[in-house]
């Protein structure tokens, strides 16, 4: 059995927009990670760096512009190595629908609470950078 967290919100963005935050280093560094390497292509090596101890590295399982993106990881700890998570988006007639997923967590331990959590506030801070040009400072988020 494995473990899944959703979370649906809309944002007043385009397309374009929300895939260059969700696939892009230099935009995620601006609402997620400390910093952040890789290109949005199929099986591309990405680095998500949040400290030194917390280094970690995936790949890129499914890109579709303006559409999808999502990312396998492959090196980080336990809980999150056998998990894939990404953004899945349309248009609707406030924006776009974005439709956010982190599946095949192992077990819904106290781990897998706080990233659904910490999943949350992040992604209210993706809104909020793109619709209101906000960057928390890193030390500041979730």
């Amino acid at each position: 059995m494995s473990y899944s967290i959703f979370h649906n919100f809309v944002i007043k963005a385009s397309l374009k927009e929300i895939f260059d935050a969700v696939s892009l280093p230099e935009h995620l560094n601006n609402w997620w990670t400390l910093k952040s390497s890789g290109k949005p292509e199929p099986n591309s090596e990405y680095n998500l760096n949040f400290t030194d101890t917390y280094n970690w590295y995936c790949l890129v399982s499914k890109v579709k512009p303006n559409k999808s993106f999502h990312l396998k990881m492959t090196q980080s700890d336990a809980d999150w190595n056998p998990t894939t998570f990404g953004f899945d988006f349309e248009k609707n007639e406030n924006g776009a629908l974005v439709k956010f997923s982190h599946v095949n967590w192992q077990e819904a331990n106290n781990h897998f609470k706080h990233c659904s959590f910490c999943w949350a506030l992040l992604l209210n801070g993706l809104k909020n950078y793109l619709e209101k040009g906000i960057v928390v400072p890193f030390e500041n988020r979730a």
